[in-house]
């Protein structure tokens, strides 16, 4: 089965919705680390380390801006700031589970042949 680009580019796309809020490089894996709880800034960096503090912010804040997650602090010395998904980010946990799902298929040679015709 061939996608046209009409099925990929109308705003009243669920993909492409959903691909706005989850489309980031690190966006995905910040879920995914917070489908498990609450975590603070430093944990979610050790679980991604790769990614830079800089991205890792922008990432967090853009995801509570969209409703994703929210974000506590708490006024004590040194601060302490917990995220925490929010029920609309909780429905992503469905899709990261798919993904994960395919993602094992693949690594173990199932979807090699379950491409796109």
């Amino acid at each position: 089965m061939k996608y046209g680009n009409a099925a990929v580019r109308r705003p009243e796309c669920g993909v492409e919705r959903t691909m706005d809020v989850l489309g980031g490089r690190w966006t995905t894996l910040i879920v995914r680390e917070l489908l498990g709880g609450t975590r603070r800034f430093s944990e979610l960096r050790r679980a991604l380390v790769r990614i830079s503090p800089k991205t890792l912010t922008a990432r967090l804040r853009d995801l509570e801006e969209r409703g994703v997650l929210t974000r506590t602090v708490y006024a004590q010395v040194p601060p302490r700031v917990d995220y925490t998904l929010t029920p609309r980010g909780e429905a992503l946990g469905e899709i990261i589970a798919a993904m994960a799902r395919w993602g094992s298929a693949e690594e173990l040679g199932a979807g090699a042949d379950a491409g796109p015709s």
